[in-house]
């Protein structure tokens, strides 16, 4: 059966380009560390182009980006164990950088908040060539990616490197999925779990707080507050979106809940949104369903857009 569709052009092809290398730094031994991120964009036919040099779609223009922090106790994971999830992003027109970070068996706090800071910088640094626009740049995460996202939120000064130096890592917009952004009320949590019989840990250095900042256990708490965005809201934060399940066993929702208070306490309510997903656990299928993920491409849309 011969048969002549007529499907249209309105959908344009997403591209995927891995192992990018945009940092080189060290672990905690001295040896060296090449970080690398992927990108996706929506950027056309890149087959035609690399075999005839030409492509048959118009140009959208540069595209706003959003950088892609995974999570995993901040202790490192596959770079591209989300992108599928976030291929939703890139549907919407925005490019979705997903970036490598050092893990904590690797480097200290805050090595990974300079890990995306520079990731951010390299973006724009190569901007051009990449099609992509070098003043809206945003993050988002889950768990300890939350975390980071939430920091980068704050766009302190500070945590920048040598790399890329002449770049600002500020971003634009910021969405921080179920993160422990309070490390001092996440060490008092883990304190308790740690006197349960069966738990997964016996010592405070094994959990994912100790294990991030080092150091003298005794002193953790201490150290935690420094370690905790929550501490660093100011002038300069960028609109947030917060989501967190109502049941998450590993992260409180309290801590989201106080994190966004703050938010509101500071002037910043108008720019700031809490979602409280009813039945969700860490990272559960609540977080990548249709509802939510468009309201977080909703968010974006309106900061980077």
């Amino acid at each position: 059966m011969r048969m002549v569709l007529d499907p249209g052009k309105e959908r344009r092809s997403i591209n995927f380009l891995d192992n990018i290398p945009f940092s080189h730094v060290y672990d905690l031994e001295g040896n060296p560390v090449e970080l690398r991120l992927s990108l996706m964009v929506k950027n056309g036919n890149s087959e035609m182009r690399l075999a005839s040099g030409r492509d048959d779609e118009v140009s959208v223009g540069r595209q706003p980006v959003i950088v892609w922090i995974n999570g995993a106790g901040w202790r490192g994971c596959d770079k591209n164990l989300m992108a599928a999830e976030m291929m939703f992003l890139a549907e919407r027109g925005f490019a979705v950088a997903f970036i490598d970070y050092r893990g904590s068996d690797k480097a200290k706090f805050p090595c990974q908040l300079q890990d995306v800071k520079t990731a951010v910088r390299f973006l724009r640094a190569h901007a051009d060539e990449y099609g992509l626009d070098a003043t809206r740049i945003g993050t988002i995460g889950r768990s300890a990616g939350g975390h980071l996202s939430a920091f980068m939120a704050m766009n302190l000064p500070g945590y920048d490197t040598e790399e890329w130096k002449e770049y600002s890592s500020e971003v634009q917009a910021a969405a921080d999925m179920f993160g422990p952004v309070d490390l001092e009320k996440l060490n008092d949590f883990s304190a308790v779990l740690l006197k349960q019989p069966g738990y997964r840990w016996q010592r405070m250095e094994q959990t994912h707080e100790g294990s991030l900042l080092g150091g003298d256990m005794r002193t953790l708490r201490e150290r935690c507050h420094d370690a905790s965005p929550v501490h660093y809201i100011n002038e300069k934060t960028c609109p947030i979106v917060i989501l967190h399940g109502d049941e998450d066993p590993l992260v409180p929702v309290e801590i989201s809940e106080s994190f966004y208070q703050q938010l509101v306490e500071k002037g910043l309510e108008n720019q700031s949104l809490l979602y409280i997903l009813h039945h969700g656990g860490h990272g559960t299928r609540e977080f990548f369903q249709d509802m939510t993920k468009g309201l977080i491409s909703d968010f974006f849309e309106k900061y980077l857009k």
